[in-house]
This record gives structure tokens, C-alpha cells and sequence, in this order.
């Protein structure tokens, strides 16, 4: 039975009728086959489309995340580690897949909207379907992996629009008038006056949003260039890490070289009473445990005497796993020393550094059947003012029994690594604050330099966001890239308030008058002729063409024209209008078409 047959008055059938008189059934079928078809496939174009711009977007954020995070790379390898035990550098493969996801959704998009300019469909083949749909499901998991295993580092993603935001709104003001060209193009071809208002309305919603986006727009480098305050301050973390091995000799070594404000140590006490540099609480990562002691590999770092520790090498670890690919710039007498570094000791670590910087010392605490576990602090106070370091040079940062850490070593600056409210902070004797950069605000840090609290922020290693906090006023910061760091001789970039707002304005107006004269040349261009696109004039020179050519142009040239705003199968084709109505649009052979068309 013909398929038009089935179908019952009022239904897809006599909705496809050309004139509202009913045709006859054989020309129905095959008109309602080929609308059918055509409707479902113009509804699955545009499902695509939404998908590709939505994964745009997506991984764009995606892109910008990782990118940007380049500072904590190190940390989150670190975090990575802790869960799955084993040691390596995740941030690479991931930025490198994250921007070739990117690319490759760009590129589909750019063509794309190529496609619409010229009236095609974007006729997206079954291998991109496929490409797209992986990206999109890859960077989905992989955002929400991040989102729940490290929360706290998509506020990097705040932090970071206070350096970008002014450049990224210029930027997507660009990309903004760059497609009125398109937009236009499509407004002056359309003929439904409905439609034109949709497409200009969402658009000029788009253009005054971005025109108005700097309103929104805070950076504490937007200000007076004689409002800048002292440059901060850098804090070796774990000594210089990029240098040499973390919490060895040599580290230290090279932070002084540096001549950098302090450094920063973390402190365990061995099994037999002797405290010692280490950060993890096994020797997995950064000794070679497993190859000495295999069997003690996952013990805790305190539960083994200073004499096992003697043995142990710390410093080919960083030349196999590079930590942050500086290894390969070593001197040949450098590569040399790192690989025969061991075990560093507090009280040598403290010969290298009590006469030139300042010290911030964190502590592990220890297993409860530590035989020091009750004593360790009175050990290493005795340590610390044995070496003959000045006390206020020493930033004390533990918890546990402060009160007997003023009594023996009142002058040590007390820190804490907890954000509190600055009256508490002062109750308790705090002069100092230790805390991650992502915890505090820019207003946070005004309140504290306020109450007279000076502000450490770690980890600090990319120049951009050092500017930033050499904007807001913080006073010190702990790095890994001392030595990259003590280079920047200014903010990256400073702005008065005055000259941002000229640029602002001058950018907005750049667009507007670009976005205006877009139109009026597109709708002088092409307002005032009748669109023909290339399937139109292929198809007028079609008759003898074999049919599939011509289901392929009648599909392009519907597409085309429906989004036009036609709406009358007189409208379908320049073919009615040439006298080729009959050979082209009703088939002389109705099943023939019929089954061509299915």
C-alpha cells in the first residue's frame, strides 16, 4: 500500500498539499515521502548544530581551565599520586588532549557556519558525529573528575579573569563582530519580518551584554601606578624545587644563591630522635625506599632510625620523573649533585640558610607509637636555637603547643595556616598568616593588612598571577619558581582606571559602527534581489541530470529557501518558473520516484 494512503485527512499528507486542494494521491505520496525526510533531517541539522556549539563552549571553559592551572600542576600530580600510588605527570597528556579537543571542535564549528552563510546544510558526516560526541562526553567526565576530586581549584578560574577578563572581552568583542557578517547575510535574505526580529533581537542581546561586560570586570591591577605597593616578598617552598631536589641540601643552596626573602621546610623526626626534610609521609617519591628497603616502602617516614635513612638517595628521583621538566637545562655539575643528594637533615639545612633568609617550618605529625610522639616539638626547638638562626627570622607555623613554643622562643613570628577573623588571630598572638592563595580575596587581604597581619600565599609560580597579588598587596608568597619570579621587575600589566575606560568605550564603539555598517552593506547587498544559491541554478540546468544529482540539490536548494522564510512549494524551485515544472518537480514515473525518494 502507498504510504500516502495510510495517512488520514488533516495528517502529513494533505498538510504537504501544495495549494490546499487536495493533490492527486500518487504526487502526495511522493511530496509527503520527500517533506517528511526532509522536515526530520532539517531537525536533526540543527540538534547537531546546537550540540557542536554547546561543545564549543564547553571545551573552550575546559581549555581556559587547564591552560591556567599551569600553576598547580605540580600539586595536582602530587594529589594524583597520593591516589593512585604511583608517580606521574598527568598535566601535559591532559592539556595536550584538552587543546587538540578544542581545535577540532573549532574547525567543525568554522565550517559549519560556512555552510549556513551560503544556505547549505552543514551535513556533518557519521565520523564527526562520532569526534564530536567523544570530546563532548571526554571533557564532560573529566570536569566533573576535577570537580569532585580538587573543588578547590576551579577558583583559580576567578582568580585568573582578574589578570585576563579586560583582553578576553576585546577578544570575544572581535569574534562578536566578526560574525555580523553572517548574521547579516541571514537577516537580509530572510522574508518573514518574525523571523528577521528573533535572529536581530538575540543578536543585539549578545552585542549590548559584551558592550556592558566591563561594568562586571574587578582587577586590582585596573588602578594609579603610584597606588602599587612593595613588591613581595618570595619564600622558597621546600627550597628551590625547579633547581634541585625538593627538601635537600642542594635546594637550599640554591634558593640562598637566589638571595630570596626565606624558604620553606617541612620537618619530621626520625625514629631515633634526629629531625629531618621530608614532605610525603613515605619515602616512596622522593627516595629510592622501594629499591633499599622493599619491604618498608609504605612505612611512615618517622619510623625509620637516622642510620636507614643515611642510605637512601633523594635525588635521582627528580632527574628520572623531572617534576617540572627543568632537569634537562642542568650543567653537567649540577646533574651530578642532584643525583647524589640524600636525606637532608634540619640542623644542616639550617647551617646553609641561618644567615641569610628568614625560615617557615611546617611539621608532620607523627604516629601515635612514635617513641617522640609527645616530645618531637621540645626536640626540634632544641635544633633550631642550637644552629644559632636569629629567632625572628623563624615563622612558627604549627598548632600544637604554641603556648610552649612562646615560653622557649618568644621572639618567633607565630603563623598560622587557618583563615580566621583577624580579632581572633590577634587573640591568640598570630602575626602572620600562611595560607593557600585560593582561600583569600583581595578584600581579605586588605582586612588583614589592616590589623597589622602580614600574608603569606602559597604556591605562587606563573608571573601573571604574582602580579595579581603584587596588585592586591600581599606582603610575601611561597614559590617553586623563586628564581623566575625574582625577575619580574613590574606587574605584568598596570592600568590606570582612566585609560581602561578609554579602551573600553573605544572597543565599543569600534564594533558598533563596524556591526552597523556590516548590515546596512548586507541588506544593500542582498535585500533587494531574490536569493538564488548555486542548488537553484544547478537545478535549472538539471533536467537531464540523473535523479539522485537532483534529490541532492532539490534537499540544498528547500534547505535553503525554508530558512528563508518560504513557505509555498511554488516557492521550491526556479524550475516552475523556466516551464520545468512538469519534467523536474511532478515525476513522470511515480513509483520510480517513490523509491528513489525513500
Amino acid at each position: 500500500m502507498d504510504w500516502c494512503e495510510t495517512q488520514s485527512p488533516g495528517s502529513l499528507c494533505w498538510a504537504c498539499s501544495c495549494s490546499g486542494s487536495q493533490p492527486p494521491m500518487e504526487s502526495c505520496s511522493s511530496y509527503c515521502c520527500f517533506f517528511s525526510g526532509f522536515w526530520n533531517k532539517l531537525i536533526w541539522e540543527r540538534l547537531w548544530f546546537l550540540i557542536l556549539t554547546s561543545s564549543f563552549f564547553l571545551t573552550l571553559v575546559w581549555f581556559y581551565f587547564w591552560w591556567e592551572v599551569h600553576n598547580d600542576y605540580n600539586e595536582i600530580n602530587w594529589f594524583l599520586y597520593n591516589r593512585m600510588g604511583y608517580w606521574s605527570d598527568w598535566s601535559i597528556p591532559i592539556l595536550v588532549t584538552t587543546a587538540a579537543g578544542f581545535t577540532y571542535i573549532t574547525v567543525l564549528l568554522i565550517l559549519a557556519l560556512c555552510h549556513i552563510a551560503v544556505g547549505q546544510q552543514m551535513n556533518l558526516h557519521w565520523l564527526h558525529k562520532i569526534g564530536l560526541m567523544t570530546t563532548l562526553i571526554t571533557t564532560v567526565v573529566t570536569m566533573s573528575s576535577i570537580a569532585q576530586l580538587w573543588d578547590d581549584e576551579w577558583e583559580m578560574v576567578f582568580i585568573s579573569l582578574q589578570a585576563t577578563a579586560p583582553f578576553l572581552h576585546i577578544g570575544a568583542l572581535a569574534a562578536v563582530t566578526a560574525l555580523s557578517w553572517l548574521i547579516a547575510g541571514q537577516f537580509a535574505r530572510m522574508e518573514k519580518a518574525t523571523s528577521q526580529m528573533l535572529m536581530i533581537t538575540a543578536y543585539l542581546a549578545v552585542v549590548v551584554a559584551l558592550y556592558l561586560v566591563p561594568l562586571t570586570i574587578s582587577s586590582p591591577c585596573i588602578m594609579e601606578k603610584k597606588a602599587l605597593g612593595p613588591k613581595p616578598a618570595i619564600i622558597g617552598h621546600r627550597g628551590a624545587p625547579m633547581l634541585a631536589p625538593e627538601n635537600t641540601l642542594m635546594s637550599f643552596q640554591k634558593a640562598v644563591e637566589q638571595k630570596i626573602y626565606g624558604v620553606q621546610a617541612d620537618v619530621v623526626l626520625s625514629y631515633d630522635g634526629v629531625p629531618f626534610l621530608m614532605h610525603d609521609k613515605t619515602l616512596r617519591r622522593t627516595t629510592n625506599v622501594e629499591e633499599v628497603f622493599p619491604g618498608r616502602a609504605y612505612e611512615h617516614s618517622s619510623m625509620f632510625n637516622w642510620t636507614d635513612l643515611e642510605m637512601l638517595n633523594a635525588g635521582e628521583w627528580f632527574l628520572r620523573n623531572d617534576p617540572f621538566w627543568t632537569a634537562g637545562s642542568f650543567s653537567r655539575s649540577d646533574y651530578l649533585e642532584a643525583a647524589n643528594q640524600s636525606v637532608c637533615k634540619l640542623a644542616d639545612m639550617l647551617e646553609v640558610i641561618k644567615d641569610n633568609t628568614s625560615l617557615i617550618l611546617n611539621f608532620q605529625d607523627l604516629p601515635p607509637d612514635h617513641p617522640y610522639y609527645t616530645s618531637y616539638i621540645n626536640i626540634t626547638l632544641k635544633t633550631i636555637l642550637a644552629s644559632g638562626i636569629q629567632q625572628r627570622a623563624v615563622m612558627w607555623l604549627p598548632d600544637t603547643e604554641r603556648q610552649l613554643v612562646r615560653q622557649i622562643a618568644p621572639a618567633f613570628q607565630q603563623t598560622s595556616g587557618l583563615k580566621l577573623d583577624a580579632e581572633r588571630l590577634r587573640e591568640k598572638g598570630i602575626v602572620k598568616l600562611n595560607l593557600r592563595y585560593t582561600k583569600v580575596t583581595n578584600e581579605d587581604v586588605r582586612d588583614y593588612l589592616a590589623a597589622n597581619l602580614s600574608v603569606n600565599l602559597y604556591t605562587v609560580n606563573e608571573p601573571w598571577l604574582y602580579s595579581i597579588l603584587w596588585c592586591t598587596g600581599v606582603p610575601s608568597v611561597t614559590s617553586d619558581s623563586s628564581h623566575v619570579l625574582r625577575k619580574v621587575p613590574f606587574p605584568i600589566w598596570l592600568m590606570p582606571p582612566d585609560e581602561y575606560r578609554l579602551i573600553w568605550i573605544t572597543s565599543d564603539l569600534i564594533s558598533f559602527i563596524i556591526i552597523v555598517g556590516v548590515f546596512i552593506f548586507q541588506k544593500w547587498r542582498l535585500g533587494s534581489i531574490r536569493t538564488y544559491n548555486p542548488e537553484q541554478i544547478m537545478l535549472s540546468a538539471a533536467v537531464r541530470r540523473s535523479s539522485r544529482d537532483v534529490k541532492i540539490m532539490k534537499e540544498k536548494l528547500i534547505f535553503s529557501e525554508i530558512n528563508n522564510g518560504v513557505e509555498t512549494t511554488d516557492e521550491l524551485s526556479l524550475c516552475s518558473e523556466n516551464g520545468y515544472a512538469n519534467e523536474m518537480v511532478t515525476p513522470t514515473d511515480h513509483r520510480d520516484t517513490r523509491l528513489r525518494m525513500n
